[in-house]
């Protein structure tokens, strides 16, 4: 699905991702860890075409992302880490907007918004401006605006900040269910207990550079075996005290 080969990001002499491999496959919810500063956010914006590489290449299915980068980004969702949305628009009028700028007809972007709205639980907030939103609404209505081209890969970059235990359940859930559905799923996090609750497998970048990469029953095994919890392992790999 998602081929990431030797990719590296420079800013003047600092180097923030440093020649990393991943292989993303269909079906994967994949948890990328790593603390402040370790490229998570630059590599994310690397495969959604946002920044592009010093070295290396990005491929979806085969594609080059940065060679074919309008038939790449139809088959990906982006979700930020902080959404944004136009205040003065209903989120009803967002979607449209945003169903708009893939080609998709009023009548799918109505089906696919009946189906979200029912999905993340946003009730009669799709017809408010979401100026009104709260966080968690934000958030909601950002995902469901990720899925409405029903993308093959969806990124995502920090889900869980700022949302109340309710909203965090909700797209747990979703996330999952949409895994279940054949999706695959890149999701950068600080939430080792969502890593732990939900994905498949899991990557730890630091200074740039992949120190751990596997599933997550070897992860747990390794927990294990060194008789220590996520969290401790996390640190331990990534020599923070």
């Amino acid at each position: 699905m998602l081929q990431i080969k030797n990719l590296s990001k420079k800013f003047g002499n600092f180097t923030a991702v440093n020649n990393i491999t991943l292989d993303i496959q269909k079906g994967m919810l994949f948890g990328f860890l790593g603390p402040n500063g370790a490229g998570k956010t630059t590599t994310i914006k690397m495969i959604t075409g946002l920044l592009s590489p010093s070295n290396g290449n990005i491929f979806l299915d085969g594609i080059d992302v940065w060679i074919n980068p309008v038939d790449t980004k139809r088959r990906i969702g982006y979700i930020p880490d902080q959404p944004f949305l136009y205040d003065k628009l209903t989120g009803k009028e967002f979607l449209y907007f945003s169903g708009g700028l893939y080609s998709l007809s009023k009548t799918m972007i109505k089906q696919k918004i009946d189906d979200l709205v029912e999905a993340l639980k946003i009730g009669s907030w799709i017809e408010k401006r979401t100026e009104e939103y709260s966080q968690g609404m934000r958030q909601r209505i950002t995902i469901a605006a990720a899925f409405l081209h029903n993308p093959d890969l969806i990124v995502v970059d920090e889900p869980m900040v700022g949302l109340d235990p309710q909203s965090a359940f909700l797209v747990k859930k979703f996330f999952i269910m949409k895994v279940e559905e054949g999706k695959t799923i890149f999701m950068s996090t600080h939430s080792l207990n969502v890593v732990e609750e939900i994905c498949t497998h899991a990557g730890i970048i630091n200074n740039g550079q992949i120190i751990y990469n596997d599933s997550l029953p070897n992860l747990d095994k390794l927990i294990t075996e060194k008789d220590n919890n996520l969290e401790q392992l996390f640190i331990q790999l990534t020599n923070e005290e």
